[in-house]
């Protein structure tokens, strides 16, 4: 229902390819969904909706994000989140501080029920690693926390915790790569190795499905 809101409101949504596999983000806007479209909105809210009527942007295309909203199995009220563990929203994260399309005080929102609002000593704060993004906001069922959080923000791409078999994954990280490389004249630091997750192996092998997180900016 995010990305619903977002484009029956008329702002413009940036969205990603799941798990960046076959490619980077997407913006998409009510505007670009044809009248014919029987659906309407609710068609473009899908992950192939959002490939078919949506127009991919490159790294170096000039944007501002308003909003992010990233998807949570886990927060307090503090701010702290756990993901699903596999890193993807923290490296599109990364991705757009590069871009200088998000600082510090972008607001990042994450949608959960209230049962997975845990106290804060379940999450705590010296046991998140630099590249885990905390939130601002909380959306439940039942109430909005502003968290007011205290917890770093990545800086941007940490290329010192990212694996070769991460790395391997996605493509338009390996094209940056090369490309800060190259400008550099230095290789970039590089994480050690990792057994990636069941879910992530497959989809490398171009199975399965999976759903993007979302952005929202001015159009």
């Amino acid at each position: 229902m995010v990305r619903y809101h977002v484009l029956e409101t008329g702002k413009t949504l940036l969205t990603p390819q799941p798990r960046l596999r076959t490619g980077f983000f997407s913006t998409l806007h009510k505007d670009d969904i044809p009248p014919e479209e029987e659906r309407g909105v609710l068609a473009a809210c899908t992950s192939a909706g959002a490939a078919k009527y949506g127009s991919p942007i490159s790294l170096d295309r000039k944007i501002k994000v308003d909003l992010i909203v990233v998807g949570s199995s886990c927060v307090t009220r503090e701010g702290a989140r756990l993901g699903k563990g596999e890193g993807f929203a923290e490296l599109e994260y990364g991705i757009l501080r590069w871009m200088g399309a998000v600082d510090d005080s972008t607001l990042v929102v994450t949608t959960v029920h209230d049962s997975q609002l845990l106290p804060s000593e379940e999450i705590p704060r010296e046991k998140l690693l630099e590249h885990d993004v905390p939130v601002d906001v909380i959306v439940t069922p039942t109430q909005v926390i502003y968290t007011n959080t205290t917890i770093p923000k990545p800086p941007g791409i940490l290329w010192h915790k990212l694996s070769p078999q991460k790395l391997g994954q996605i493509r338009i990280l390996q094209q940056l790569k090369d490309r800060l490389e190259g400008e550099l004249g230095a290789p970039l630091p590089t994480g050690p190795d990792e057994v990636l997750p069941p879910l992530a192996e497959r989809n490398n092998r171009g199975k399965g499905k999976g759903k993007g997180r979302s952005r929202s900016r001015s159009r």
